[in-house]
């Protein structure tokens, strides 16, 4: 097959383009990439296949919802479609229709089951991973219908428990449903079940509607049949749903006939459909009787793999036993915390992934904050686990690979791998050692020339960001993971006595560094301002927030480097809408994840904005506890991205974290995010049991009337740290090494 390498593509390509009267489709991709720097790779393969799916549905949909307005969609079509809501999208020339307004789910599961269903805002049910979807009505003998998609307003909120349970509540003219969805393990066996509570003020029908989309849009269904005995619907064959009682009416629908919907009122009912256009529908009618609620359950078994990494007989009773747990008094907080920590859980089965359904994948970036947040909640058997899967990751050259060109990942590998240890204790793992030594080794070989006469002589070369900074550049971001990751490799190398892997390390971090400085300061004396944007070659924009990881969570520059305080300036000044990170490139939206970054840098700077932002991001949360990836300014639903965004609920447990206990050095410092209007009344405030690098701590703080008393107990590795409590308003204090409690009196308040 080496003849494909020599036949002439290019010229074949642009013929048929002019042949067909299309613009050549090489030159406009030599013209595209005229806007980035030059680089190996123009766009990562992973990247690209990702957004031809996604644009391929959004193809599909534009050529169905459109010319069938009279179907029932999910919540954000008829949003979109709307032309008095803000959420509504002109669609004239656009070639694709996707969720851009509403991406919000939530997903249910159980701890190390790989199936995680999600359910939209308004309760509907997508069982597998991008398959189809249920939803439950209500019809009245009268003609009135109970529609949550369509209807004005529906109450939604996640349950902790023996499960996690998100309950959807919507009311309209005297009908009422209520739609339950968990997993529960039945037999050994994870099945996703919706209890439907119905009500109605006459005689009416609860409706189980099979629907042919989730929240990315159509799912195709085929074919559809009720079983025998009226409580079984197989779908394409296979996967069965389940019914508590049998059907008592039952209508189904191919594409050429319209939406089952219009055929409720029908008086011939039909069992089974075919529909080769793959938009087939069902409905299956059960009797409600006036003023009189009735629970209907639906059962949809989810198999998954049995292989021993995959689902345990742990529940989350056991799975949380051990946590990091959190008390304030602060409800809203604290529940933000609590179910974080459960996102956390959910989304690591093995990898960890940054999101349960569009972001279903692996990336080292997420994989680094998101290993983090566990680490720090005490999840350490689960982080664990998601680092042995590093080393297979990598490549014969030493590339942690999850993306083509991005060359941040080997710093965040090497990163998270040492901040394992530090909190262990422990050396890194024998078959761990080889990956480290030829991951740092990579890092040296990948930079550039240092030459001293370009802005990024040094530096790693130009990469393609998925931290959407921008086209292809010689983003600092990429450079300061890589300093880091050669200092993590140097301490690894340390912990086993490799001395000389150790200096190698030191000497090549020292390096980097001063390259890093010296384009810094080219930059510097062009922007006139020390605040760094996102490469050398950039204006400051919303992409400077990458550069912000040399103080969060990299801590490489001090806590007051003007360096960073002015970028964060630039930043709170031109990129913040609403309270929170408006990303611009991209992302077009909020960041929950990203404001806490800025919040992190004036936390560890002890400037009281932090709290202002951290607020913003509570306020931007969905009803359920959960962040998407970026949020529409307007309707406050998820506009880019997964619609619950793990790596935004790894950031809201480190910012908590970092409130409580955060590191500096050789110093652990204690309460410097608490708030006084928590000290108000006589809640103790308690964190713990919190790994750090110097062992793990338990923190308890006792506001009386005339004091605050603090307490700790520190189980340490070795030598206990530097103590230092910095309450906000109190002169900070340092404890003697043997103090483990100490008294602030209110008087002494600043």
């Amino acid at each position: 097959m080496v003849w494909l390498k020599w036949f002439p593509w290019r010229f074949i390509v642009r013929r048929v383009a002019r042949a067909h009267g299309f613009l050549d489709p090489i030159a406009l991709l030599a013209r595209l990439r005229g806007f980035a720097q030059p680089s190996e790779v123009h766009e990562p393969i992973e990247l690209l296949r990702a957004g031809v799916v996604l644009h391929a549905r959004g193809l599909l949909n534009s050529r169905v919802l459109q010319h069938n307005l009279d179907w029932v969609w999910p919540y954000w079509v008829d949003r979109q479609f709307d032309p008095k809501d803000n959420a509504f999208i002109p669609r004239a020339f656009s070639f694709t229709l996707i969720n851009l307004t509403h991406r919000n789910w939530t997903a249910i599961g159980l701890p190390d089951c790989p199936e995680l269903p999600i359910v939209d805002p308004r309760g509907l049910l997508t069982p597998f991973f991008d398959g189809w979807s249920l939803d439950g009505w209500i019809l009245t003998e009268d003609g009135r219908f109970l529609l949550p998609s369509r209807s004005a307003s529906s109450v939604q909120r996640l349950n902790l428990g023996e499960s996690l349970a998100v309950k959807t509540e919507t009311h309209q003219d005297n009908l009422s449903l209520i739609t339950h969805a968990e997993v529960q393990l039945e037999n050994d066996t994870p099945t996703c079940r919706m209890r439907l509570n119905a009500c109605a003020d006459t005689k009416a029908w609860a409706i189980v509607a099979l629907r042919p989309y989730n929240p990315e849009g159509v799912s195709f269904i085929h074919k559809i049949a009720l079983s025998s005995d009226r409580t079984t619907w197989a779908i394409d064959g296979h996967r069965a749903v389940e019914f508590s009682v049998p059907v008592d009416r039952h209508h189904v629908s191919r594409y050429r006939n319209g939406d089952v919907y219009s055929h409720l009122c029908d008086l011939t009912e039909e069992n089974q459909v075919k529909g080769e256009a793959g938009m087939a529908t069902a409905a299956a009618l059960f009797k409600l009787e006036p003023d009189k609620p009735r629970d209907i359950v639906v059962s949809v078994p989810l198999k998954i793999d049995r292989s021993p990494t995959h689902l345990t007989s742990a529940s989350w009773h056991e799975i949380m036993r051990d946590r990091c747990e959190l008390h304030i008094p602060d409800e809203d907080f604290q529940l933000l915390y609590n179910v974080a920590l459960r996102t956390l859980v959910l989304n690591s089965p093995g990898d960890v992934y940054p999101g349960p359904f569009t972001y279903k994948r692996f990336w080292f970036r997420d994989a680094a904050f998101i290993i983090y947040a566990l680490l720090c909640a005490g999840f350490i058997e689960r982080a664990e686990r998601a680092l042995d899967r590093f080393p297979a990751r990598q490549n014969a050259f030493g590339f942690f690979h999850s993306q083509d060109g991005e060359w941040d990942s080997n710093g965040e590998a090497l990163w998270i791998i040492y901040r394992f240890c530090r909190f262990t204790g422990r050396p890194p793992k024998d078959n761990w050692w080889k990956s480290i030594l030829r991951g740092a080794r990579w890092i040296s070989k990948k930079r550039l020339s240092d030459d001293h006469n370009s802005p990024h002589s040094g530096l790693l070369p130009a990469g393609f960001s998925a931290e959407h900074l921008g086209p292809n550049d010689y983003y600092y971001w990429d450079d300061f993971w890589g300093i880091s990751g050669l200092h993590a490799a140097a301490g690894l190398a340390g912990s086993m006595g490799h001395n000389k892997a150790k200096e190698e390390f030191i000497g090549e971090a020292t390096e980097f560094s001063a390259a890093v400085d010296r384009s810094l300061n080219k930059v510097f004396k062009h922007l006139g301002r020390p605040a760094m944007p996102a490469s050398p070659h950039r204006r400051l924009d919303s992409g400077a927030i990458g550069s912000l990881a040399a103080g969060y969570p990299l801590r490489l520059f001090l806590p007051d480097d003007t360096r960073l305080l002015d970028t964060v300036d630039f930043l709170l000044a031109n990129c913040f809408v609403d309270g929170g990170f408006f990303h611009e490139i991209t992302h077009s939206g909020i960041n929950a994840y990203l404001t806490l970054h800025v919040a992190q840098i004036l936390l560890r700077a002890g400037n009281p904005r932090y709290f202002d932002l951290m607020t913003s991001v509570a306020e931007l949360a969905s009803p359920t506890g959960q962040w998407p990836e970026a949020i529409h300014p307007h309707t406050r639903g998820g506009c880019m991205g997964d619609g619950q965004h793990v790596w935004a609920a790894a950031e809201w447990v480190l910012m908590i974290r970092n409130c409580f206990v955060r590191e500096e050095g050789n110093s652990l410092i204690l309460a410097s995010g608490i708030l006084q209007r928590w000290l108000g009344g006589r809640s103790t405030l308690s964190f713990g049991p919190a790994p750090t690098s110097f062992g793990t701590l338990r923190l308890s703080i006792e506001p009386e009337r005339d004091k605050i008393a603090i307490s700790w107990q520190g189980a340490w590795h070795s030598e206990p740290p530097v103590i230092k409590v910095q309450v906000p308003g109190f002169a900070p204090l340092i404890a003697e090494p043997d103090q483990n409690y100490i008294e602030l009196n209110r008087g002494d308040a600043l």
